[in-house]
């Protein structure tokens, strides 16, 4: 039976609304101004009206010396709560974000199930497992510290 390579959660936790936390995720063209590791994004499709369908492009960097490519598609939308996209390229998986809170406080649940697309990760896993971890990790650390940062100044 098929297993998943990586599923990572992550929490954060922001000092602003829900809408506004929402209104940043829901926009990933704007995330390189905010989120370190975020290189670039390019969008493919708007998708529908709510964003389901949309299609973008990321190239991420990343702590160690790699990057990761993906093209992302939004499978579901249920805002102000969840965004769910499927990844492919160098990852290959599901990514939901879901938002809880109140106009002053918003928990943020980031759950990435993913399979290693690359066939030097994919060999070099069994070793590598932590250090790919740490590394999710520590993007997702910088996320939030510039996503906190972002609420600040708007």
């Amino acid at each position: 039976m098929p297993t998943t390579d990586f599923v990572l959660v992550t929490h954060w936790r922001m000092d602003a609304g829900r809408d506004a936390v929402w209104e940043a995720l829901k926009h990933p063209l704007e995330w390189p101004r905010w989120w370190r590791y975020v290189r670039a994004v390019d969008e493919i499709d708007a998708g529908n009206p709510d964003g389901v369908g949309a299609r973008y492009r990321f190239h991420w960097g990343s702590r160690l010396p790699y990057s990761i490519r993906l093209l992302t598609t939004v499978i579901a939308i249920d805002k102000p709560r969840t965004i769910s996209a499927r990844a492919e390229g160098d990852l290959r998986g599901t990514g939901t974000w879901r938002l809880d809170g109140d106009e002053r406080e918003t928990r943020v649940e980031y759950t990435w199930s993913v399979d290693l697309d690359r066939a030097w990760m994919r060999t070099f896993l069994p070793v590598l497992r932590p250090a790919f971890a740490w590394n999710h990790n520590a993007v997702m650390a910088a996320g939030e510290i510039g996503l906190k940062q972002h609420l600040a100044r708007a």
